[in-house]
C-alpha cells in the first residue's frame, strides 16, 4: 500500500474509532484504488479520497414509541447520507439489534460504488435502527415505523434521499413508513422504494437482489464457457435475497441444496424445488418461523448453529449478512470444489476470505457488483414513479438483466485496464470510484 493510501486509511480509522466494519470496507476500496491514484494525480491533488471516505451528512435521532402494554420504549435511528455526486442518496433502512453507526457507515460507503456501477443516477446512503421487529406485534411495528418516519421525513425526499428496505424492513414496514410520510408531508411521491404494487411499487423489486446475483454469476461463468446448468449451489440466508436466488438458479438449471437463518442451516441434497421454495416463502414471509421447520417437513439434515459453507458445491451464494464467510469457510469451499462465489449480501466475506478467492482466481463477484440488482431495480422504481408509469414484469426483468450485464462489463474492463484481468474486486472498486470521483471534480470542492 502506498504512503498516501496508507495515510488516508489511518485518518479514516483515527476519525472513526470502534467502527471495524467501516474500516474494513474503506481498506478494501482504498487498496484497490492505488493504481488509479498513481496514474491520475488529479484525485490526490483534489483530495478526492479524503472527501469520498467522509459522509456528507450523518443524522442520528431518538425513536420513542409505545408498546402493547402501554410502556414507552426508546430506540436509536440513523441515516447516513454519504455521497450525492451522481444523484440523490439511495440505500436501504435496516432494523436489527446489531445496527450502530459503524455498520451503517460501511453499508453507505459500499452503496456509493454499487450505485455508481448500476449506470443509474443514484448517490449512496444507508440508515436504520437498533429496533428488532422480531417478536413484535403488528401494532408495535406500526407505531415504531410511524415514530421513526416522523423524524426521518425531515431529511429525505424524492429528489434528495430515497430510502428502501433492508434486513428487518420489508413491504410491511415500508408501507407503514410511507403512510406516515404521506400524512406528514401531504404529498404522494416516490420517497421510498420497495412499495406495494398497488401504490407505486415495481414488479421484480422483491426478487431483484437474488435474481441479480444469479445473473452476475451467469455472466462470470460465460467468461469460461460455462453456465449454471447442472451446478450444485449453496445459499445462505432464507429471506428475500436467498429465496429469489434459489428461484433463479433453479430456472437456469442449477440445484440449490442449502438455506440458513440465525440459528442454523438445512442441507437438502435432493435440491430445493419450486414446491419446497413455496414452503420456505410461507414459513419466512408469513409465519416468520425458523428454517429448522424445513428440515422437519422434508426430512433432511438440520445443522444447528452452523453455516452452509461445509457442504460441497460448485457455486456459493452468501445471502445473509456481513462477514459470514471466514477464512476457514473459504478454505473449505475451495477444498470442496467451489469455483464461483457471487455475493447476494453486503460484504459477506471477511478480508482474508476475499483475498483467498482472488488469489485462487475463482470467479468471485463482490457484493457491490453482484448484489447491485436490488438497488438497480429500486432505481427503476424511482423512474416509474417520476413518469407515473408501471412497467410489466418482463420489461423490468429485462432491464435488470441488462444492468447486471453492464455491471459485469464495467468490472471486467476496469480490471483489465489496470493490469488485473478477472479481478472483480479491483474492477468493481475502480469502475465505481472513477465515475463518482470525476463527478466530484466536475462539481468543485463541495
Amino acid at each position: 500500500m502506498s504512503e498516501y493510501i496508507n495515510a488516508v486509511l489511518n485518518t479514516v480509522i483515527s476519525k472513526n474509532p470502534a467502527e471495524p466494519e467501516f474500516h474494513q470496507a474503506a481498506k478494501e476500496v482504498l487498496e484497490s484504488l492505488e493504481p488509479v491514484v498513481e496514474r491520475h494525480s488529479k484525485y490526490q491533488e483534489a483530495k478526492v479520497l479524503e472527501r469520498i471516505t467522509e459522509p456528507e451528512r450523518v443524522i442520528m435521532f431518538r425513536v420513542p414509541w409505545i408498546d402493547d402494554k402501554g410502556r414507552v420504549q426508546v430506540n436509536r435511528g440513523f441515516r447516513i447520507e454519504f455521497n450525492s455526486a451522481i444523484g440523490p442518496y439511495k440505500g436501504g433502512l435496516r432494523f436489527h439489534p446489531s445496527v450502530y453507526l459503524g455498520i451503517l457507515k460501511f453499508l453507505a460507503f459500499e452503496q456509493v460504488f454499487k450505485n455508481s456501477l448500476t449506470t443509474l443516477p443514484m448517490g449512496g446512503g444507508k440508515g436504520g435502527s437498533d429496533f428488532d421487529p422480531k417478536g413484535k406485534s403488528e401494532m408495535e411495528v406500526m407505531r415504531f415505523c410511524q415514530s421513526f418516519m416522523t423524524e426521518l421525513q425531515r431529511h429525505i425526499g424524492p429528489e434528495t434521499d430515497v430510502p428502501a428496505g433492508d434486513i428487518g424492513v420489508g413491504g410491511r414496514e415500508i408501507g407503514y413508513m410511507f403512510g406516515q410520510y404521506k400524512r406528514l408531508r401531504n404529498e404522494f411521491t416516490g420517497v421510498l422504494t420497495g412499495k406495494g404494487l398497488g401504490w407505486g411499487g415495481s414488479l421484480i423489486r422483491p426478487e431483484a437482489t437474488g435474481y441479480g446475483s444469479v445473473y452476475f454469476a451467469q455472466e462470470m461463468l460465460k467468461t469460461r464457457g460455462e453456465t449454471l446448468e447442472g451446478k450444485v449451489c449453496t445459499v445462505s440466508g432464507s429471506g428475500n435475497v436467498a429465496q429469489y436466488t434459489v428461484e433463479k438458479v433453479t430456472q437456469f438449471g442449477g440445484k440449490c441444496v442449502t438455506l440458513s437463518d440465525s440459528v442454523g442451516s438445512i442441507y437438502d441434497p435432493d435440491g430445493i424445488d419450486a414446491e419446497k421454495l413455496a414452503f420456505v416463502m410461507e414459513l419466512k414471509n408469513v409465519k416468520r418461523g425458523r428454517i429448522k421447520e424445513y428440515a422437519e417437513r422434508f426430512d433432511c439434515e438440520y445443522r444447528e448453529n452452523e453455516r452452509p459453507w461445509s457442504v460441497p458445491c460448485d457455486c456459493a451464494f452468501p445471502s445473509a449478512t456481513q462477514n459470514e464467510i471466514n477464512l476457514e469457510d473459504a478454505k473449505t469451499l475451495l477444498k470442496n470444489g467451489c469455483c464461483v462465489v457471487s455475493e447476494g449480501a453486503n460484504m459477506p466475506s471477511v478480508p482474508e476470505a476475499a483475498d483467498l478467492f482472488v488469489e485462487q482466481k475463482i470467479l468471485y463477484g463482490p457484493g457491490k457488483a453482484a448484489n447491485a440488482g436490488g438497488v438497480a431495480t429500486s432505481g427503476l422504481e424511482m423512474s416509474q414513479n417520476s413518469m407515473r408509469l408501471s412497467w410489466s414484469r418482463e420489461e423490468v426483468d429485462s432491464k435488470l438483466n441488462g444492468i447486471m450485464v453492464a455491471v459485469h462489463e464495467q468490472c471486467m474492463a476496469a480490471a483489465e485496464e489496470y493490469g488485473q484481468p478477472g479481478n472483480y474486486v479491483m474492477g468493481a472498486n475502480i469502475a465505481g470510484f472513477v465515475k463518482v470521483a470525476d463527478a466530484m471534480l466536475d462539481q468543485g470542492v463541495v
